[in-house]
């Protein structure tokens, strides 16, 4: 498949290398996404968008939509709320082991409480 020629990740003419990804896990995530957006009847990118906007830490996000097309779409990502139990599959298929101290503050959930996510 072709790259297309106004794709952002092509700059120069040449992909732009960026840190090398875990593969087995960014399907796994894709997986989930995929079975919520066909829960939801959303698109992946609502589904993602709507999940980052459920986050208690996170205040805000900063879309980039190429056009106004897709701008409608992401915005598609407000008004409605994803179930506990779609937030909890998306949390589990996307964790990762923190760095240093975090790791080991997990392990003494007596001490270090977490916040409410739901």
């Amino acid at each position: 498949m072709e790259m297309p020629k106004d794709a952002r990740v092509v700059q120069g003419g040449s992909p732009v290398l960026g840190t090398p990804a875990d593969d087995e896990r960014l399907y796994k995530i894709v997986d989930v996404l995929d079975e919520v957006a066909e829960e939801t009847g959303k698109t992946l990118a609502q589904i993602a968008l709507n999940w980052l906007l459920q986050r208690p830490t996170v205040d805000n996000i900063i879309i980039g939509a190429r056009n106004e097309e897709q701008l409608k779409q992401n915005l598609g990502a407000t008004g409605w709320q994803l179930t506990i139990d779609q937030l909890k599959k998306l949390d589990a298929a996307s964790d990762i082991l923190p760095a240093y101290p975090y790791w080991h503050q997990r392990q003494f959930p007596m001490l270090n409480t977490a916040p409410k996510l739901y």
